[in-house]
């Protein structure tokens, strides 16, 4: 048994991020501006959904600990606050957040969904023969695992992307039709 934390989406109004992970530039500017709102306006006013997180980041890590299948993903919503991209990598900080250490959110949000998908031979670590998409990041995730955020150059498909041309590259424009 498997089970897909989506910590992002759950998320509550806690005064960290408007949109998580970073996100806010991306949105158009419209939907930069109703988010703000709707953030500012809700900050710290549901106490239970800030329990309920908390309990929801203790019971993952108990299942992980008791040998459960924890994989990751951010399952944007549509309400505007998880990103694809951004999320994922919140998704990494909510997780060590959670009490996981970051090689541990890593692999949850690696090797774990290619094991839950048959594909562990194929995909989800970086091995000879394996196929793999890596990024690389100006700093230690272990020591924090917010260097995530600070990635240099994504590699798909052996192509190597700037990844601060990417980011720039979707300022303003999610949320376009």
């Amino acid at each position: 048994m498997a089970l897909t934390s989506t910590l992002p989406v759950f998320e509550p109004y806690t005064g960290r991020e408007v949109v998580l992970g970073g996100g806010l530039e991306a949105l158009i500017p419209q939907l930069q501006e109703r988010e703000t709102t709707t953030w500012n306006q809700n900050q710290l006013k549901d106490t239970a959904s800030v329990r309920l997180f908390k309990k929801e980041m203790a019971w993952e890590k108990q299942f992980y600990d008791a040998g459960g299948l924890l994989v990751a993903g951010t399952d944007p919503t549509g309400a505007g606050r998880t990103v694809a991209g951004y999320a994922n990598r919140r998704q990494l900080e909510l997780l060590v957040e959670a009490g996981f250490t970051a090689v541990q959110a890593i692999k949850i949000s690696t090797l774990n969904g290619a094991t839950y998908l048959g594909r562990e031979k194929e995909i989800g670590t970086i091995e000879a023969g394996k196929q793999a998409d890596l990024i690389l990041i100006d700093g230690d995730p272990e020591k924090d695992i917010q260097q995530v955020r600070r990635m240099e150059i994504v590699f798909k498909n052996g192509v190597g992307f700037d990844s601060v041309k990417l980011f720039d590259s979707v300022k303003g424009k999610v949320g376009l039709n």
